[in-house]
Formats: C-alpha cells, sequence, structure tokens
C-alpha cells in the first residue's frame, strides 16, 4: 500500500475529498497532511478524518528537517498538493522526483505561474475571452506549474460566466477526477516498481 501527503493552504475540501476516496483502498492511504497555515479549516478536516496533520511556518519549510521527520514518520511515497501555494523546494522536488503532482484550476501552460492561483486565474481566463477551461493535473517542479502535465479535463466558459461561477464549475471538476487521477498514476508507479 502506498502512503500519500497532502499538502495544503486552506479550506482543504480536495484534501477531504482525496482522504475520503482512497479510505478502505487497498492501493493507497492518506497518511498525513500538511499545512502552512495552522488556522485553515483543511487541518480540523484532516483531525476529523483521523489522519494527522502537521501544520508549519516559513521557516520549517525553507529547512525542510521538520517536514522530512513527519513524511519518514507517517512513510510518505507519493506527494499531493491539493490548494498549497508555496513554491515546493527542491529538497521535496527531489526526494519525490515523479511522485509529487499538483492541480491547477485551468488549462495549462496558459493562466499558470506565480500569483496565478484561486480567482485570479478564473478572472484572468475570462478576461482574456477563453471558450474553454479547466483542470490540469502535473507533476510538481521546482518552478510554478511548469512540472510535466499528467492529464487535462476541460470544461466550457459560458458568455455570462463570472469569476465565481466558473471557479464553481472548476471545482466540480477537482473533486470528480483528481482523486482517480492521483489513483491512476499511484497504479502506474507501482506495476513499474
Amino acid at each position: 500500500m502506498k502512503h500519500i501527503a497532502i499538502f495544503a493552504s486552506g479550506n482543504g475540501s480536495n484534501a477531504e475529498n482525496i482522504i475520503n476516496f482512497f479510505a478502505g483502498k487497498a492501493s493507497a492511504t492518506v497518511s498525513c497532511v500538511l499545512t502552512n497555515n495552522a488556522d485553515a479549516p483543511v487541518a480540523g478536516k484532516a483531525r476529523r478524518a483521523g489522519v494527522p496533520c502537521l501544520a508549519f511556518d516559513r521557516k520549517a519549510f525553507d529547512d525542510g528537517t521538520q517536514i522530512c521527520r513527519f513524511l519518514d514518520l507517517h512513510r510518505a511515497d507519493y506527494v499531493v498538493l491539493a490548494g498549497f501555494l508555496w513554491l515546493v523546494p527542491g529538497y521535496l522536488t527531489d526526494r519525490f522526483e515523479g511522485r509529487i503532482v499538483n492541480i491547477h484550476p485551468a488549462l495549462l501552460p496558459k493562466f499558470g505561474g506565480r500569483g496565478m492561483y484561486g480567482m485570479h486565474v478564473h478572472r484572468a481566463v475570462i478576461e482574456a475571452g477563453e471558450k474553454r477551461s479547466g483542470i490540469t493535473v502535473h507533476e510538481v517542479s521546482r518552478r510554478y506549474d511548469e512540472g510535466r502535465i499528467i492529464c487535462s479535463v476541460e470544461c466550457a466558459v459560458m458568455p455570462d460566466d463570472t469569476p465565481e461561477s466558473l471557479a464553481e464549475r472548476i471545482h466540480g471538476l477537482e473533486h470528480k477526477w483528481f482523486p482517480t487521477i492521483i489513483e491512476n498514476e499511484i497504479e502506474k508507479l507501482a506495476a513499474a516498481e
């Protein structure tokens, strides 16, 4: 069984969805959650689900010692970013090369990079007059949103869309597809071992 570590910064609905998806599965389980915001709702959601959670600050994240100990303690062999907003440092991208993924709320390579998250992305998509948006699941590299694209799922941008209405539709895609895409990637890794 593979052990998934989730990094999240905010509400944690994607993290909670992933925890619930893998509950009782033989292939993988969410063994821990890490957050850079001790007050974020994701911490409470993880604890209510019985998943250990570590809150850390910028200094601990940059240093990496506490993070790596926690990941080792919970035998993490796959990392998922689910609404985690900080750039991931090299000690994590190197350690989990090919085993660390992120979900982006637009179709990469457009509308990616530093500062492109949440409503900023949806606003940019609408202002650019795009007819399609969606989600992109990609490997994490040392640069924002530049890792190998694993999968994209599209949806229409409606003429009357607001950033909020587009965000709601994108969020539905995230909940529907992200856990399945993670499971598929983990199964591929297991088959290659």
